[in-house]
């Protein structure tokens, strides 16, 4: 079963009215440029703040605009998932449940499938035949409560929720603190968790220096182990895909070293977290049909970099990533990398993109980003400061960035592909 998963967490304030749009309520789609990629699109000037859905037949060429076209969602901070060749539309609830939209394609244009309501969660990914999601707490419960993960299965072939059920989200970190799931992702059989001990909300640590995956057995969501490494800090971020899966099973997992802990030089300031990770920024491995960290292997990134930590990552096939990278004296909790680069995890070689527009002049890069795993080519929304939004082609053999189709109305949050 081919999946694909991509999510966005993007909040911006509007004013004005697009009444060209259609509204969710009619569920008509008219799509510009009929085809079977899909691109999501957070307008730039619309009263009622919602998330639309356009198709596109290339993602190399031409434009698409959501006046007048497109499928209304209801309201932004959405996340996608594609599975089993259906597109899941799912709202972040921000703690209150969120509607979920099933989507075929057909003759290039979106078919709703089915419509329903789940948690909101924080954690997802397609496990087997279903889509696997993950509610995470962000504070200790009180004494004789436990503190637990909620999780959910929507079955990808029915598209309505199947079961339910609960973990405990303390004892996988292993030092009293919650281990929070930067993402979940199926290898052979098993669920892999990796996690960022939090105290709490302001996801404050005292054990920097470690990386963690928690690992689940599938369908029951039994706690099995914690796969562990001090050789760096905690594996992804917030709402970030930190491992990828390559076609010989091996599992590779960055970790961009921004562990955060309370600043009590500073204990009056209101942000008042410091980056305390003393690790560099690396990629680890492990290898097919194990459960331990591959001791032979270890990449530092800001060494093979010359000086750049990496935020996030796109598989492309052939043990290559496009990785998103941000210089090391600019590193953040949040701060998403706005240059990109070819990763070849097997080589350790890390080459800059060239082609893609200069820092100074993007306002974002979208994180939820499309590749044919052809070991070659990847698909990049950029949103620049001028208000112009395009998708970017990305080619691997030449590390290249070549500009594609335009979005006309509002900013990419996601793009992605149906058969």
């Amino acid at each position: 079963m081919k999946t694909t998963i991509t999510k966005t967490l993007l909040a911006l304030a509007f004013v004005g009215v697009l009444s060209s749009c259609d509204k969710k309520s009619d569920r008509e789609v008219i799509p510009e440029n009929p085809g079977n990629y899909i691109i999501a699109v957070t307008p730039t000037a619309i009263a009622g703040v919602a998330d639309y859905l356009l198709t596109a037949s290339s993602l190399e060429s031409g434009a698409v605009s959501i006046i007048g076209n497109g499928v209304e969602q209801d309201g932004t901070y959405r996340y996608y998932v594609t599975a089993n060749n259906k597109f899941f539309s799912m709202l972040y609830g921000q703690g209150s449940p969120g509607a979920v939209t099933v989507y075929g394609i057909n003759d290039g244009k979106l078919k709703e499938l089915n419509d329903f309501t789940s948690a909101t969660v924080h954690a997802f990914a397609p496990v087997n035949d279903d889509i696997l999601m993950v509610r995470v707490p962000r504070t200790i419960a009180a004494a004789g409560t436990p503190t637990v993960y909620s999780w959910y299965r929507v079955n990808t072939t029915t598209n309505i929720q199947v079961a339910e059920g609960t973990a405990d989200a303390i004892t996988p970190s292993g030092n009293g603190e919650i281990a929070h799931l930067s993402w979940i992702k199926q290898v052979g059989n098993k669920v892999f968790a990796p996690f960022f001990s939090i105290t709490g909300r302001n996801f404050w640590t005292k054990f920097p220096d470690e990386a963690g995956i928690a690992v689940f057995s599938y369908p029951g969501m039994q706690y099995e182990k914690t796969i562990k490494d001090t050789r760096t800090s905690f594996i992804g971020r917030y709402f970030t895909d930190g491992l990828g899966l390559i076609e010989n099973g091996d599992v590779y997992a960055f970790s961009s070293s921004v562990a955060v802990d309370d600043n009590t030089e500073t204990p009056d300031v209101l942000t008042d977290s410091k980056l305390t990770s003393t690790k560099p920024s690396a990629i680890t491995r492990i290898k097919a049909g194990t459960t331990e960290f591959d001791q032979t292997y270890f990449m530092n990134f800001e060494t093979a970099s010359n000086g750049y930590v990496i935020t996030d990552w796109l598989y492309i096939g052939q043990n290559k990533f496009i990785a998103n990278i941000e210089p090391k004296a600019t590193k953040g909790a949040y701060v998403t990398g706005k240059r990109l680069a070819i990763v070849d995890v097997v080589a350790k070689t890390v080459t800059a993109v060239t082609g893609f527009p200069e820092v100074s002049t993007i306002s974002s890069v979208t994180t939820n980003n499309y590749s044919p795993k052809d070991g070659k080519t990847g698909y990049v929304g950029v949103n620049l400061v001028s208000g112009a939004t395009y998708v970017y082609k990305i080619d691997a053999s030449n590390a290249t960035a070549t500009q594609g189709l335009k979005v006309e109305g509002g900013k990419i949050t996601a793009i992605q592909h149906l058969q």
